[in-house]
């Protein structure tokens, strides 16, 4: 898996302070997207060790809430096998932070992925510029949905983030 970025201190990519690993991967390529530089699977730089580091490094601050895994799309499907272990590893050793990760595949096609039980939110869909809402809070387009995965997983039924 390659990446981009590490973000730290961001507040614009899910509750709270949070850390952002920005991987390399999309096949979506949607119009207007604030990332293209990411699309490509082979561009940016090899996720190593020392990029979990930095990583963990962040997640021992007891005022970090948690991580966002963003791109790209952290569902490439060159990605996968790569952040189903790391979200699992990031569960496993900081289970009080959470998990949220940015697709464009649609909750009803990645539900089934077996770490989806590490992910406490996902925004799924893709980018649409005719539905942008610059009010529409942790997503960019009305068609996106920000999902409660724990309690979905739960009732079988797509049960939206409520964060109040």
């Amino acid at each position: 898996m390659k990446f981009h970025n590490i973000t730290k201190d961001d507040m614009l990519n899910g509750e709270g302070l949070r850390v952002v690993l920005w991987v390399s991967g999309c096949t979506h390529h949607c119009k207007d997207c604030h990332n293209p530089i990411t699309w490509d699977i082979d561009s940016g730089v090899d996720f190593d060790e020392n990029a979990k580091a930095e990583i963990f490094e962040q997640l021992d601050k007891d005022y970090i809430n948690g991580i966002t895994l963003s791109g790209g799309d952290p569902l490439h499907p060159c990605n996968i096998w790569d952040i189903g272990n790391f979200v699992e590893e990031i569960k496993s050793k900081y289970p009080n932070k959470t998990i949220w990760l940015y697709t464009g595949f649609l909750w009803e096609e990645v539900r089934r992925l077996p770490f989806m039980q590490y992910i406490d939110v996902l925004v799924d869909g893709k980018f649409i510029l005719e539905l942008k809402n610059v009010k529409y809070h942790w997503a960019g387009s009305t068609n996106q949905r920000v999902i409660d995965v724990k309690k979905s997983l739960d009732t079988s039924e797509v049960v939206l983030y409520d964060n109040k």
